[in-house]
């Protein structure tokens, strides 16, 4: 018995045993495998980012507006893509404009043939801008001297400032403009009769020169319709007043949405979009009116003292005319004025939702008058957007049609490119951090340099064209090279559009209760990146002056797919 080994008498190992020890070990060894498996998932799942195929290039927001997936959002301080950006358009339609020859010519024979006596008495009169012959030159005279845009419509002259001047107002377009926009020009005409009644143009105003010409229509809504589309018209006067409800019975019959809280306020400037369309497109979805804070906090990286920036107006960066004729929406701070005074002797009741796993779906059957989504205090679990995650993205559509850019800002666009004849080519160059740091962007530096842009040019860009330069290098002194081959032109250049004179400046101070409103970063980014657009020619940092990649080293697939 001593003989015998001690573990041929454990228990554990007799032979009838064996059987039930190894399903054990299987069992844990399966377990254990399901263990990991569940966290290298939760790991994946929580770092993991798809792409945001709407700060892709057209063809892929074509692409992903025609999907069902819109509800991941990924960070992005670019200035942001709104409702024009997306629009897709036969081109066919604006293939139909006024030519010269187009323009009837109202005075029969020659004007050599009429005798003074004719004119005595008449010549010296003042010029009559309602005078057929009078509109008729100056449609001819205005298509002719601007050859580089279409005109689709001409307004009837007014009399000008002065005598013999007469203002007259057109739509138009650049010939070979990219967006699907109108432009509205008026311009101050100062017109002479010659002895024998021969009428002429002697000279023609700046852009918006001829204000007398200005005026809008009544009950005219704003933009354009091709094809049953809206297209924005820039340059017409701009009504984006806030909506009032009619009387106590209509607001008491309303039904309403709201969103409070969270924490998307002072982010970038898509971020704030992307959780705005989400609350936009669940009021659509449930049939009722968007309770909008008409109040943004800019982001820091946007302002000019580079700490967050309270009570900036919605309306300082995007179209609410065009969103309050398009959608129902209401201010926050009227609503609010109205509930209290209306709500308890009509009854009015509030649905309150504190949790965004809650689906607009589920909303759909909510009768109050009221429901209100409260968000929490924990990011990111507080972001707006998320409502319109999960399996609400296949239903909610965001409405990126509705929101447009600001008329004031792409009225500046309009002007810049005006005063360069719509005759120009634009250069994007990005430098400032990326060109510093290397390690990412190792080329940029280089590739961005005066020498270097003057040799890439060369063959991209005709000598002697003017060239419009969208940049963040602070110095605009560093591109002097350049000019020794084009007109080079900045944004600074044109500050004269914004500064305290301007148009601009006195509607914006209007807007903000006389308070000045300062032309911020996002404002400049906007309008910098809208002119470059507008270019006849348009040359990229990472498309055409570099190989680096747009965000850093071993992106560009990445950026691409």
């Amino acid at each position: 018995m001593l003989g015998r080994s001690g573990l041929s008498r454990t228990g554990s190992f007799r032979p009838e045993n064996l059987g039930q020890n190894a399903l054990h070990m299987i069992g844990h060894l399966c377990f254990t495998l399901f263990v990991i498996g569940v966290l290298v998932f939760t790991i994946i799942a929580a770092t993991y980012e798809p792409k945001n195929p709407i700060f892709h290039p057209p063809t892929k927001i074509e692409t992903f507006l025609t999907s069902s997936s819109n509800a991941t959002f990924r960070s992005d301080n670019t200035v942001v893509r709104t409702g024009e950006d997306f629009m897709v358009s036969n081109q066919t339609a604006f293939a139909t404009f006024i030519n010269a020859k187009d323009v009837v010519e109202t005075k029969e024979g020659n004007t050599d043939e009429i005798s003074l006596s004719q004119c005595e008495g008449d010549w010296k009169e003042p010029i009559d801008c309602k005078d057929p012959e009078v509109f008729h030159l100056m449609m001819k005279v205005v298509i002719e001297r601007f050859e580089d845009i279409h005109f689709y419509q001409f307004g009837k002259p007014a009399p000008g400032p002065k005598e013999n001047t007469c203002d007259m107002a057109w739509r138009f377009r650049p010939k070979e403009g990219k967006t699907l926009a109108f432009y509205k020009d008026y311009r101050c005409f100062v017109i002479k009769r010659s002895k024998n009644c021969e009428l002429s143009v002697v000279s023609i105003g700046d852009y918006h020169s001829g204000v007398n010409a200005r005026k809008k229509r009544k009950n005219q809504k704003p933009g354009f319709e091709q094809g049953g589309v809206p297209l924005p018209v820039v340059g017409e006067p701009i009504n984006d007043s806030l909506p009032v409800v009619e009387s106590e019975i209509a607001f008491s019959r309303g039904k309403y949405l709201i969103y409070a809280g969270g924490g998307d306020r002072c982010k970038n400037m898509n971020h704030y979009l992307w959780s705005f369309l989400c609350a936009l497109g669940e009021a659509q979805y449930l049939n009722r009116t968007l309770v909008m804070d008409l109040t943004l906090c800019l982001s820091s990286i946007y302002t000019l003292s580079n700490e967050d920036e309270e009570g900036k107006d919605f309306r300082f960066y995007f179209d609410f005319e065009h969103l309050k004729e398009t959608a129902s929406v209401l201010d926050q701070q009227q609503f609010w004025e109205d509930w209290n005074k209306w709500q308890r002797q009509d009854g009015l009741t509030l649905y309150l939702v504190e949790d965004s796993r809650v689906t607009p779906m589920q909303l759909s059957e909510v009768k109050d008058s009221l429901i209100m989504r409260k968000f929490g205090s924990v990011e990111p679990d507080n972001y707006w957007y998320h409502v319109c995650e999960g399996e609400t993205e296949s239903v909610i559509r965001r409405p990126w049609h509705l929101v447009w850019k600001s008329r004031r800002l792409m009225d500046i666009v309009s002007a810049i490119a005006s005063r360069l004849n719509w005759d120009y080519d634009s250069v994007h160059i990005v430098r400032g951090d990326k060109a510093r740091n290397s390690d990412l962007w190792p080329n940029l530096a280089q590739d961005t340099s005066p020498n270097t842009l003057i040799s890439t040019l060369q063959g991209k860009i005709e000598d002697g064209r003017n060239v419009y330069v969208a940049t963040n290098e602070p110095n605009m002194s560093f591109f002097d090279p350049l000019k020794d081959k084009y007109s080079t032109h900045f944004l600074e250049d044109y500050k004269d559009l914004w500064d305290e004179n301007s148009e601009w400046y006195s509607l914006t101070k209007e807007l903000n209760y006389g308070i000045p409103v300062d032309f911020d970063g996002y404002m400049r980014a906007s309008v910098d990146t809208e002119v470059f657009f507008r270019g006849k020619k348009q040359i990229e940092t990472f498309n055409d002056l570099t190989d680096d990649c747009k965000d850093g080293v071993n992106t560009c697939n990445t950026a691409t797919s």
